[in-house]
Protein backbone atom coordinates (compact mmCIF):
# COMPACT_ATOMS: atom_id res chain seq x y z
CA UNK A 1 0.00 0.00 0.00
CA UNK A 2 1.54 3.38 -0.99
CA UNK A 3 2.20 5.88 1.77
CA UNK A 4 2.05 9.67 2.07
CA UNK A 5 3.57 11.95 4.71
CA UNK A 6 2.09 15.44 4.99
CA UNK A 7 4.89 17.73 6.19
CA UNK A 8 4.27 20.96 8.09
CA UNK A 9 7.16 23.14 9.27
CA UNK A 10 6.13 25.65 11.92
CA UNK A 11 7.55 28.42 14.07
CA UNK A 12 5.63 29.79 17.07
CA UNK A 13 2.21 29.70 15.40
CA UNK A 14 0.37 27.12 17.42
CA UNK A 15 -3.07 28.67 16.82
CA UNK A 16 -2.66 28.63 13.03
CA UNK A 17 -1.07 25.19 13.17
CA UNK A 18 -4.12 23.89 15.02
CA UNK A 19 -6.36 25.12 12.20
CA UNK A 20 -4.14 23.47 9.58
CA UNK A 21 -4.21 20.16 11.44
CA UNK A 22 -7.97 20.37 11.97
CA UNK A 23 -8.50 20.81 8.23
CA UNK A 24 -6.29 17.78 7.49
CA UNK A 25 -8.13 15.66 10.06
CA UNK A 26 -11.46 16.68 8.50
CA UNK A 27 -10.33 15.92 4.93
CA UNK A 28 -11.54 12.75 3.26
CA UNK A 29 -9.18 9.77 3.55
CA UNK A 30 -8.10 8.13 0.27
CA UNK A 31 -8.71 4.42 -0.20
CA UNK A 32 -5.62 2.31 -0.69
CA UNK A 33 -3.15 4.73 0.90
CA UNK A 34 -1.66 5.14 4.35
CA UNK A 35 -1.40 8.78 5.41
CA UNK A 36 0.36 10.42 8.32
CA UNK A 37 1.46 13.92 9.33
CA UNK A 38 4.90 15.13 10.37
CA UNK A 39 5.19 18.48 12.15
CA UNK A 40 8.70 19.90 12.29
CA UNK A 41 8.84 22.68 14.87
CA UNK A 42 11.57 25.17 13.97
CA UNK A 43 13.23 26.98 16.89
CA UNK A 44 9.88 27.17 18.66
CA UNK A 45 9.79 28.96 22.00
CA UNK A 46 6.02 28.77 22.50
CA UNK A 47 3.96 25.77 23.62
CA UNK A 48 3.80 24.11 20.18
CA UNK A 49 5.60 20.90 21.16
CA UNK A 50 3.75 20.54 24.45
CA UNK A 51 0.45 21.05 22.65
CA UNK A 52 1.32 18.47 19.99
CA UNK A 53 2.17 15.96 22.71
CA UNK A 54 -1.42 16.18 24.01
CA UNK A 55 -3.02 15.56 20.59
CA UNK A 56 -5.08 12.37 20.78
CA UNK A 57 -7.31 12.28 17.70
CA UNK A 58 -6.97 12.58 13.95
CA UNK A 59 -4.38 11.34 11.47
CA UNK A 60 -1.25 9.68 12.90
CA UNK A 61 1.26 12.41 13.71
CA UNK A 62 5.00 12.54 14.37
CA UNK A 63 6.42 15.74 15.90
CA UNK A 64 10.07 16.76 15.93
CA UNK A 65 12.09 19.90 16.65
CA UNK A 66 14.84 21.57 14.63
CA UNK A 67 16.58 24.11 16.92
CA UNK A 68 18.50 25.98 14.19
CA UNK A 69 16.39 28.95 13.06
CA UNK A 70 15.37 28.90 9.40
CA UNK A 71 12.69 27.02 7.51
CA UNK A 72 15.26 25.38 5.23
CA UNK A 73 16.93 23.78 8.26
CA UNK A 74 13.55 22.40 9.35
CA UNK A 75 12.80 21.06 5.87
CA UNK A 76 16.19 19.40 5.60
CA UNK A 77 15.83 17.68 8.97
CA UNK A 78 12.36 16.46 8.06
CA UNK A 79 13.50 14.99 4.74
CA UNK A 80 16.04 12.81 6.55
CA UNK A 81 13.28 11.31 8.71
CA UNK A 82 10.56 10.60 6.15
CA UNK A 83 10.39 7.05 4.82
CA UNK A 84 7.03 7.17 3.01
CA UNK A 85 6.66 6.91 -0.76
CA UNK A 86 5.46 10.49 -1.21
CA UNK A 87 5.56 13.81 0.64
CA UNK A 88 3.01 16.63 0.55
CA UNK A 89 3.97 20.07 1.85
CA UNK A 90 1.44 22.16 3.78
CA UNK A 91 2.34 25.52 5.35
CA UNK A 92 1.33 26.14 8.94
CA UNK A 93 -0.82 29.11 7.88
CA UNK A 94 -2.83 27.10 5.35
CA UNK A 95 -5.96 25.03 5.59
CA UNK A 96 -6.69 22.30 3.09
CA UNK A 97 -9.82 21.61 1.07
CA UNK A 98 -11.91 18.60 2.11
CA UNK A 99 -10.77 16.71 -1.01
CA UNK A 100 -7.09 17.69 -0.76
CA UNK A 101 -5.59 14.39 0.44
CA UNK A 102 -7.70 12.39 -2.02
CA UNK A 103 -6.55 14.68 -4.84
CA UNK A 104 -2.86 14.25 -3.99
CA UNK A 105 -3.02 10.46 -3.79
CA UNK A 106 -5.23 10.10 -6.88
CA UNK A 107 -2.83 12.28 -8.89
CA UNK A 108 0.17 10.17 -7.89
CA UNK A 109 -1.80 7.07 -8.94
CA UNK A 110 -2.88 8.69 -12.20
CA UNK A 111 0.58 10.04 -13.10
CA UNK A 112 3.12 7.35 -12.18
CA UNK A 113 5.87 9.21 -14.06
CA UNK A 114 5.29 12.53 -12.29
CA UNK A 115 7.99 13.49 -9.80
CA UNK A 116 6.24 16.62 -8.55
CA UNK A 117 2.65 17.77 -8.16
CA UNK A 118 1.44 21.30 -7.55
CA UNK A 119 -2.03 22.58 -6.79
CA UNK A 120 -3.93 25.76 -6.18
CA UNK A 121 -3.16 28.17 -3.35
CA UNK A 122 -6.05 30.59 -2.84
CA UNK A 123 -6.36 33.45 -0.33
CA UNK A 124 -8.67 32.54 2.56
CA UNK A 125 -10.62 35.81 2.35
CA UNK A 126 -12.94 36.57 5.26
CA UNK A 127 -14.35 39.94 4.17
CA UNK A 128 -12.21 42.08 6.46
CA UNK A 129 -9.49 42.71 3.86
CA UNK A 130 -9.19 46.12 2.14
CA UNK A 131 -10.81 46.45 -1.27
CA UNK A 132 -7.48 46.97 -3.06
CA UNK A 133 -6.31 43.53 -1.95
CA UNK A 134 -8.92 41.90 -4.20
CA UNK A 135 -8.64 44.33 -7.09
CA UNK A 136 -8.10 42.63 -10.46
CA UNK A 137 -8.04 45.82 -12.55
CA UNK A 138 -5.15 47.59 -14.25
CA UNK A 139 -3.78 48.93 -10.96
CA UNK A 140 -3.94 45.72 -8.97
CA UNK A 141 -1.11 45.14 -6.51
CA UNK A 142 1.13 42.16 -7.20
CA UNK A 143 2.68 40.23 -5.72
CA UNK A 144 0.34 40.38 -2.75
CA UNK A 145 1.69 39.21 0.62
CA UNK A 146 -1.04 36.55 0.48
CA UNK A 147 0.33 33.85 -1.86
CA UNK A 148 -1.81 32.76 -4.78
CA UNK A 149 -1.09 30.06 -7.34
CA UNK A 150 -3.79 29.10 -9.82
CA UNK A 151 -3.26 27.76 -13.34
CA UNK A 152 -6.96 27.25 -14.02
CA UNK A 153 -9.46 24.41 -13.95
CA UNK A 154 -7.66 21.94 -16.22
CA UNK A 155 -4.86 19.65 -15.10
CA UNK A 156 -1.67 19.75 -17.15
CA UNK A 157 1.99 18.96 -17.23
CA UNK A 158 3.79 22.20 -16.41
CA UNK A 159 6.66 22.77 -18.84
CA UNK A 160 9.90 24.39 -17.79
CA UNK A 161 9.46 28.16 -17.97
CA UNK A 162 5.66 28.15 -17.63
CA UNK A 163 5.31 28.63 -13.87
CA UNK A 164 7.32 27.56 -10.85
CA UNK A 165 5.12 26.80 -7.85
CA UNK A 166 6.08 27.63 -4.30
CA UNK A 167 6.38 24.99 -1.64
CA UNK A 168 3.08 25.78 0.06
CA UNK A 169 1.10 23.31 -2.04
CA UNK A 170 3.63 20.93 -3.49
CA UNK A 171 3.95 17.15 -3.40
CA UNK A 172 6.92 15.02 -4.40
CA UNK A 173 7.87 11.39 -4.67
CA UNK A 174 10.39 10.76 -1.90
CA UNK A 175 12.93 9.24 -4.27
CA UNK A 176 12.93 12.52 -6.18
CA UNK A 177 13.19 14.58 -3.00
CA UNK A 178 16.37 12.63 -2.26
CA UNK A 179 17.69 13.26 -5.76
CA UNK A 180 17.00 17.00 -5.63
CA UNK A 181 18.72 17.22 -2.27
CA UNK A 182 18.72 19.76 0.51
CA UNK A 183 16.94 23.10 0.57
CA UNK A 184 19.35 26.03 0.46
CA UNK A 185 19.96 27.36 3.96
CA UNK A 186 21.06 30.67 2.42
CA UNK A 187 17.45 31.20 1.35
CA UNK A 188 14.07 31.00 3.03
CA UNK A 189 12.47 32.65 6.05
CA UNK A 190 13.91 32.68 9.52
CA UNK A 191 11.03 33.00 11.93
CA UNK A 192 8.40 35.17 10.29
CA UNK A 193 10.67 37.47 8.31
CA UNK A 194 10.24 38.23 4.61
CA UNK A 195 12.81 35.75 3.36
CA UNK A 196 11.87 33.22 0.72
CA UNK A 197 12.77 31.52 -2.57
CA UNK A 198 14.12 28.33 -0.95
CA UNK A 199 11.18 26.46 -2.51
CA UNK A 200 11.60 28.21 -5.89
CA UNK A 201 15.27 27.20 -5.92
CA UNK A 202 14.48 23.59 -4.90
CA UNK A 203 11.78 23.08 -7.55
CA UNK A 204 13.92 24.75 -10.22
CA UNK A 205 16.76 22.35 -9.45
CA UNK A 206 14.37 19.43 -9.76
CA UNK A 207 13.08 20.59 -13.13
CA UNK A 208 16.66 21.04 -14.36
CA UNK A 209 17.28 17.39 -13.42
CA UNK A 210 14.33 16.26 -15.55
CA UNK A 211 11.61 16.02 -12.90
CA UNK A 212 8.12 15.98 -14.42
CA UNK A 213 5.77 18.51 -12.78
CA UNK A 214 1.99 18.08 -13.01
CA UNK A 215 -0.61 20.70 -12.01
CA UNK A 216 -3.62 19.24 -10.17
CA UNK A 217 -6.47 21.80 -9.94
CA UNK A 218 -8.45 19.96 -7.25
CA UNK A 219 -5.41 19.87 -4.96
CA UNK A 220 -6.45 23.02 -3.09
CA UNK A 221 -5.09 24.84 -0.08
CA UNK A 222 -6.30 28.16 1.36
CA UNK A 223 -3.76 30.64 2.70
CA UNK A 224 -4.53 32.55 5.90
CA UNK A 225 -4.98 36.29 5.28
CA UNK A 226 -3.05 38.27 7.88
CA UNK A 227 -4.55 41.75 7.99
CA UNK A 228 -1.29 43.18 9.35
CA UNK A 229 0.37 42.27 6.05
CA UNK A 230 -2.20 44.07 3.93
CA UNK A 231 -0.50 47.40 4.45
CA UNK A 232 1.37 49.34 1.79
CA UNK A 233 4.69 49.32 3.66
CA UNK A 234 4.67 45.55 4.11
CA UNK A 235 3.69 44.92 0.49
CA UNK A 236 6.50 47.19 -0.74
CA UNK A 237 9.12 45.41 1.39
CA UNK A 238 7.82 42.00 0.31
CA UNK A 239 7.94 42.95 -3.39
CA UNK A 240 11.56 44.08 -3.06
CA UNK A 241 12.76 41.01 -1.15
CA UNK A 242 10.85 38.52 -3.29
CA UNK A 243 12.16 39.98 -6.56
CA UNK A 244 15.70 40.14 -5.21
CA UNK A 245 15.58 36.48 -4.12
CA UNK A 246 14.16 35.24 -7.43
CA UNK A 247 16.68 37.22 -9.50
CA UNK A 248 19.51 35.86 -7.36
CA UNK A 249 18.30 32.25 -7.68
CA UNK A 250 17.81 32.55 -11.43
CA UNK A 251 21.33 33.92 -11.86
CA UNK A 252 20.14 37.09 -13.61
CA UNK A 253 22.91 39.57 -14.36
CA UNK A 254 22.59 43.38 -14.16
CA UNK A 255 21.30 44.92 -17.37
CA UNK A 256 20.38 48.41 -18.57
CA UNK A 257 16.71 47.49 -18.99
CA UNK A 258 16.40 47.07 -15.22
CA UNK A 259 17.33 50.69 -14.58
CA UNK A 260 15.07 51.89 -17.42
CA UNK A 261 12.18 49.91 -15.95
CA UNK A 262 12.74 51.33 -12.48
CA UNK A 263 12.91 54.89 -13.84
CA UNK A 264 9.70 54.31 -15.79
CA UNK A 265 7.88 53.15 -12.66
CA UNK A 266 9.31 56.12 -10.72
CA UNK A 267 7.95 58.50 -13.34
CA UNK A 268 4.54 56.85 -13.31
CA UNK A 269 4.49 57.05 -9.52
CA UNK A 270 5.35 60.76 -9.56
CA UNK A 271 2.41 61.53 -11.87
CA UNK A 272 -0.15 59.29 -10.13
CA UNK A 273 -3.09 61.11 -8.61
CA UNK A 274 -5.24 58.24 -7.34
CA UNK A 275 -4.25 56.12 -4.33
CA UNK A 276 -4.75 52.86 -6.26
CA UNK A 277 -2.43 53.99 -9.04
CA UNK A 278 0.19 55.27 -6.56
CA UNK A 279 0.12 52.00 -4.61
CA UNK A 280 0.42 49.96 -7.82
CA UNK A 281 3.46 51.83 -9.13
CA UNK A 282 5.12 52.01 -5.72
CA UNK A 283 5.01 48.21 -5.49
CA UNK A 284 6.16 47.84 -9.10
CA UNK A 285 9.09 50.20 -8.37
CA UNK A 286 10.05 48.17 -5.30
CA UNK A 287 9.92 44.93 -7.30
CA UNK A 288 12.09 46.36 -10.09
CA UNK A 289 14.66 47.64 -7.60
CA UNK A 290 14.62 44.23 -5.92
CA UNK A 291 15.35 42.57 -9.26
CA UNK A 292 18.32 44.90 -9.75
CA UNK A 293 19.51 44.21 -6.20
CA UNK A 294 19.40 40.43 -6.75
CA UNK A 295 21.15 40.76 -10.10
CA UNK A 296 23.96 42.84 -8.59
CA UNK A 297 24.62 40.02 -6.10
CA UNK A 298 25.29 37.74 -9.09
CA UNK A 299 28.08 39.84 -10.53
Amino acid sequence: MPSLTILICTHNRRTLLAKALASLDAARRPAGWTVRIMVMANACSDDTLDWLATRQHGLPLLADHEPTPGKSHALNRALTRIDSDCIAFVDDDHRVDAGYIEAVCAAFDRHPDAALLCGRILPDWDGSEPAWARDTGPYRVYPLPVPRFDLGDEGMEVPVGRAVPGGGNLAVRTEWATRIGRFSTELGPQGHDLGGAEDFDWVTRGLAMGARLVYVPDMIQYHYVDGARLRTGYVVRKAFIRSSSVAHVEGIRPAAYMLRKALGYLGALATSLSSDRRRHYLVRLAASLGELHGALKNR
